[in-house]
């Protein structure tokens, strides 16, 4: 059984390891997968079909706890415990939850002082007690509203608990308790709501870890061709409130095709992993005469928490391609990237009135852009690519193939649910300037 400390509007978690308020999903699925054995039988619930407008969510239904994300920030905004049974809970060192203790109304009040009156719902038979970023559930059966079961006598509670009815010497008992950010949650909606309306705080300073965090990414184009990459970025440091927490420190770089691995590197950090390609699946698809293998291999610098790709020619060591990940559930590479935030403006070859198309003619795709609108804008005619993804450990791939397509310097990877997975960025090989490279004796 978990022994883990509450902390309001904050957290959960015990001296190893805990789940922040704010936090990415990655970082939470991270710890979990840190803990395997101690925290087992864990599940992920999402919508396939509408990813945008229903909540991420963590469910470990071995220790009563549900972790749920903002589907488009995907960043943990409520923290439950729904089965009160299956975990130990303390507050400042003070357990108020265990096999042991029961958590009724006197005991929350023993260990987290007084409040304010609490607010019942009487179609729900539910009464809630709310400190700032807590709040404990407690299930009232409507047989105890009759007026003649005595009233308990609960100090401070005269116009919640104190008005309802219940047997002499009985208290109720907590069945769910939320963390969340904020003076009031309100988040206690009915189970059948898709969407948790609590606020998401801002990525605490905790979950920075040295890394950059993007806010936004701008595609720079011409009207045919892709030059690069405007990265808005934020990272440890006093934000603009100067306080903690505040946002980060601001930080802008520009990263171009032809831009060497050490210029990259200055701009964005070393990478959190370099990889190096074993093999060109697409090469069967390029004139014959280009079907040789290469004499070294083209590596990618991976930007997780950017949600960005950059390969390098081996040759040359400079930028050939730029890859942008949405991280949509139900992706074979979810979980492993952040979303990258892009805006990309496309000047289409042939153009279609459309919602994305602006008045200049363009057409504004961003992460959450769907390809069936997009397709209709740009009116893409091609034929697309199959992609079925399997790792050499794991020769299966449970969510299916994607789907590519081609257009201008342009690679949309789409899933079957018309999201679009990433965008490959490449200069055409007619259109790459050619780079001396001087032996050295």
């Amino acid at each position: 059984m978990l022994d883990l400390e509450i902390v309001p509007e904050r957290s959960l978690g015990c001296d190893t390891w805990e789940f922040v308020l704010g936090m990415h999903f990655s970082q939470s699925v991270a710890i979990i997968q840190s803990q395997v054995g101690t925290i087992r039988g864990v599940q992920v619930l999402y919508s396939d079909q509408n990813p945008l407008s229903v909540d991420l969510v963590i469910n470990m239904p071995q220790d009563g706890i549900r972790l749920i994300f903002d589907p488009v920030a995907q960043r943990l905004k409520v923290i439950e415990i729904y089965n009160m049974k299956l975990v130990k809970l303390r507050y400042s060192g003070m357990c108020f939850n265990s096999p042991e203790i029961t958590p009724s109304i006197e005991q929350v009040e023993h260990c987290f002082g007084a409040t304010h009156p609490g607010l019942y719902d009487s179609q729900r038979h539910l009464f809630a007690l709310n400190f700032r970023g807590l709040s404990f559930y407690f299930p009232v059966d409507s047989k105890f509203e009759v007026s003649d079961i005595a009233t308990i006598p609960v100090p401070g509670y005269a116009h919640g608990l104190g008005s309802l009815q219940f047997p002499n010497g009985g208290s109720p008992v907590v069945s769910r308790t939320t963390i969340y950010y904020g003076s009031q949650h309100q988040a206690s909606q009915t189970s059948s709501s898709s969407v948790c309306g609590a606020p998401l705080p801002e990525l605490p300073l905790s979950c920075y870890r040295h890394q950059l965090h993007l806010r936004r990414c701008d595609v720079l184009r011409t009207p045919t061709a892709t030059l690069g990459l405007r990265l808005h970025m934020f990272t440890e440091g006093p934000g603009r409130s100067g306080s903690e927490g505040g946002g980060g420190r601001s930080v802008c770089r520009v990263v171009r095709f032809g831009s060497s691995a050490q210029r990259v590197c200055a701009a964005l950090g070393a990478p959190a992993r370099t990889y190096y390609k074993a093999d060109d699946k697409m090469r069967i698809h390029r004139p014959t005469a280009r079907r040789r293998p290469p004499p070294a291999s083209d590596y990618f610098f991976n930007y997780f928490t950017l949600g960005l790709d950059v390969l390098f020619d081996a040759r040359t060591h400079q930028v050939k391609k730029f890859v942008l990940h949405t991280n949509y559930p139900g992706h074979y590479n979810f979980n492993m990237y952040h979303r990258c935030e892009f805006e990309l403006t496309v000047q289409p070859d042939k153009c279609e009135a459309n919602s994305l198309v602006d008045s200049l003619g363009s057409v504004c795709i961003t992460a959450y852009s769907k390809w069936e609108v997009v397709s209709r804008a740009l009116r893409v005619a091609e034929r697309p690519v199959v992609l079925n993804r399997a790792s050499s450990t794991n020769t299966t791939n449970p969510f299916g193939s994607t789907f590519c397509y081609g257009y201008q310097d342009m690679i949309f990877e789409v899933m079957s649910n018309n999201y679009i997975a990433s965008i490959t960025l490449y200069q055409p090989e007619g259109t790459r300037p050619h780079y001396a490279v001087n032996s050295i004796a």
